[in-house]
């Protein structure tokens, strides 16, 4: 793949989509504390919509919320056109919604491939077969290979995912999450701890990635952001302050007073 490609433009890939996943006025509390308050977004397949904000700002809880790891307080969430606000992770995932963890998930003692035959194989299970051996399992292995070929990672099937680097290990993630047939993506922090390098080719993967998914991305590296993002959610506290084109959130006094202080963004 290439270094970086070109920063995105426009608003939204198609300005007449229909949006995939939408959170529609969703709240968190935790107690007396408000973790999410009223926050209303969407994302649409053919673009990366990004969530920033400064830590605490509710951007782990909201995606906690969407994939259904964590119940609303208040608000809803649909998804292809159905509440499925008190759904299941599970059931959610099996519907579509797929997502990674700001940190690694993988099984380091198996194999690239083993990892993602075994997400592949969470969304068709079937009786325990202890006498069966995994290679057997010839349409996870299909469904597996096709996962890493999509995350760059096709050359990488035998050697053991402890012996990856930080970056190739992130992209295993994505590769499980995409053995798992998501039609969204909710990735939390991808970037996390990665060189130059390694973001340069995780950057390309998701502009790749866009074409057939509705990507939600949480991220706090700026410059990453204003490259691949079609749409910029600011969060403060919860709230939503500012949502937008990057152009527009770049020039936005809201945003600027909260990321720089009030003197700087003079």
């Amino acid at each position: 793949m290439s270094a970086v490609l070109a920063e995105a433009s426009s608003p939204r890939a198609d300005a007449g989509a229909r949006p995939l996943l939408e959170a529609i006025a969703l709240g968190r509390r935790f107690r007396g504390l408000a973790a999410v308050d009223g926050v209303t977004l969407d994302v649409c397949v053919g673009e990366i919509h990004a969530v920033i904000g400064t830590n605490g700002a509710g951007k782990s809880t909201l995606v906690n919320m969407l994939s259904g790891e964590l119940a609303p307080s208040a608000g809803s969430i649909r998804f292809a056109g159905e509440d499925v606000t008190r759904w299941s992770q599970p059931r959610r995932a099996r519907a579509g919604i797929g997502r990674s963890y700001q940190r690694t998930t993988i099984f380091g003692e198996f194999s690239v491939l083993e990892n993602c035959r075994l997400a592949a194989q969470a969304t068709a299970p079937h009786a325990w077969r202890i006498w069966e051996p995994a290679a057997s399992d010839a349409p996870g292995v299909r469904v597996a290979q096709r996962a890493l070929a999509a995350a760059g990672l096709d050359g990488d099937e035998r050697r053991t995912a402890a012996t990856l680097s930080h970056g190739a290990k992130r992209q295993l993630e994505i590769a499980m999450c995409l053995a798992t047939s998501p039609r969204a993506l909710l990735l939390d922090e991808p970037l996390a701890g990665m060189g130059a390098e390694e973001t340069g080719r995780m950057l390309d993967l998701l502009v790749a990635l866009k074409d057939d998914h509705a990507i939600l991305l949480v991220e706090h590296d700026m410059d990453a952001v204003f490259k691949v993002a079609d749409r910029i959610t600011v969060m403060v506290n919860g709230q939503v302050i500012a949502s937008g084109a990057p152009e527009r959130i770049r020039t936005d006094r809201a945003v600027q007073v909260a990321y720089l202080g009030e003197g700087a963004a003079r």
